[in-house]
């Protein structure tokens, strides 16, 4: 989830009858979804011996720290994982995984019934998923067609708030309802709703 510590576990196996000595380069950096390398965040080198038929774990910590200010608005992590093993003529295995990080922040609450030309108040929540203070906070809400920008307090860490909005639905049908949400350290973490609104 973005703004928490990613944590991650290489497993290495040896299939064989020998004993293998490995060499495990890591690499991690974030990308745009073109996989276009932005910053490389994590690099790391460790040995593994395994014995005939032994597997061990390898546990990867990247934390938000080395992350966070690096971080595209496609929010992906590549991870790579070069596997070497030694005495081998030169044996190696590469293994790569991209981390798509979820947003949890917006949270969109409609009633239980919403009818054409009656005013509906929508509760929306934000929240500030990092372990730092966030300020600049603006919610962009879209709906029929109209965008509407509210400027929002400052979060503290992990802080949630939630504002009320009204409208009126002219018309009935499926109505699709967008928000953005942008502060100064992160940008355009986005929610949306579909409202069935009722014949009058």
């Amino acid at each position: 989830v973005f703004g928490k510590d990613i944590n991650l576990v290489l497993v290495l196996s040896n299939l064989s009858s020998d004993r293998k000595s490995i060499r495990v380069d890591m690499s991690a950096s974030t990308i745009l979804y073109t996989r276009r390398a932005v910053a490389e965040i994590l690099k790391a080198a460790t040995s593994v011996e395994l014995g005939p038929k032994q597997g061990k774990h390898i546990r990867v910590k990247i934390p938000y720290t080395h992350y966070g200010r690096y971080l595209t608005t496609d929010k992906r992590i590549q991870v790579t994982a070069l596997c070497k093993v030694m005495r081998s003529h030169g044996l190696k295995l590469l293994v790569e995984k991209t981390i798509i990080l979820e947003d949890t922040n917006i949270i969109i609450k409609v009633p239980q019934r919403v009818v054409v030309n009656k005013a509906v108040s929508l509760e929306i929540s934000y929240a500030n998923p990092l372990p730092e203070p966030v300020s600049r906070c603006v919610l962009l809400v879209t709906l029929m067609n109209q965008q509407v920008k509210i400027n929002l307090s400052r979060l503290a860490p992990r802080e949630r708030s939630k504002i009320y909005f009204e409208f009126t639905p002219r018309r009935a049908g499926p109505l699709q309802l967008q928000v953005d949400f942008s502060c100064d350290k992160f940008s355009h973490v986005k929610g949306f709703v579909t409202i069935a609104v009722a014949p009058a």
